[in-house]
């Protein structure tokens, strides 16, 4: 079995799933008294959400490469960033290491086209819904159709994730909003949700919605633990 690294803590409450779900994998797979082998570094997500607010992306890239590089040193064999929004980073995280990034988009875009999906609704940060890293790897990698909400309602949720749901709110009021915007994005053509941040799963659920609901919390967890382990099983 190979070494997970999990890059975590932005927020913890979104990294917690990523080791249930990956050990509970493990579990179900080996047996017994199998677990994952896993190494974590969780960072401050202040200093991060900070350095997003401030637009400075050069300072948050340096951050998350110190930790890549930290989780290397201790021995993981495969970098998991749990979170959807510093996958803008992947472009200089993967040159400064020397292990392989598992992608939250290939987990989730590998999901969608199993149940034959075409288009599909993001939501997310608004860095997430509003800039191309995300929507474009879905589009040009996958071949997938993308809508996101109007600038308003990405405001509205990107002020839910960051006001509520990264310090564990669940408000019954932010869940009918979202309910009202995937009603929308479903009107417009959208024939599954990508919940393109790792909290949102805690407010909404597949009863929430008509269409199939593509938490990439759990299927980012889910492709870890299976990348972990393909070589037991060759």
């Amino acid at each position: 079995m190979k070494i997970i690294g999990l890059l975590g803590g932005m927020s913890w409450e979104s990294t917690v799933p990523y080791y249930q779900v990956i050990n509970d994998t493990v579990r179900r797979r080996l047996g017994g008294l199998h677990s994952a082998k896993i190494v974590l570094y969780s960072v401050d997500f202040f200093e991060i959400a900070e350095l997003q607010r401030a637009g400075n992306w050069d300072g948050a890239g340096q951050a998350m490469i110190a930790a890549a590089r930290a989780l290397e040193r201790a021995g993981a064999e495969c970098l998991v960033i749990c979170t959807n929004t510093m996958h803008k980073l992947v472009p200089i995280i993967e040159p400064a290491i020397s292990i392989p990034v598992l992608h939250i988009v290939d987990a989730a875009a590998a999901a969608v086209k199993a149940q034959k999906i075409q288009t599909v609704g993001l939501l997310g940060t608004q860095f997430t819904m509003a800039e191309g890293f995300y929507r474009d790897r879905l589009r040009e990698r996958h071949g997938l159709t993308v809508v996101t909400p109007n600038d308003d309602d990405q405001a509205q949720i990107h002020r839910i994730i960051f006001d509520e749901l990264c310090i564990g709110i669940v408000r019954d009021e932010s869940r009918a909003a979202y309910r009202r915007i995937m009603a929308q994005l479903v009107q417009r053509g959208a024939q599954g949700i990508v919940l393109g941040c790792t909290e949102q799963a805690m407010l909404v659920t597949s009863e929430d919605t008509p269409v199939p609901l593509f938490d990439t919390t759990r299927l980012h967890a889910l492709h870890a633990a299976e990348w972990a382990l393909a070589e037991q099983h060759k």
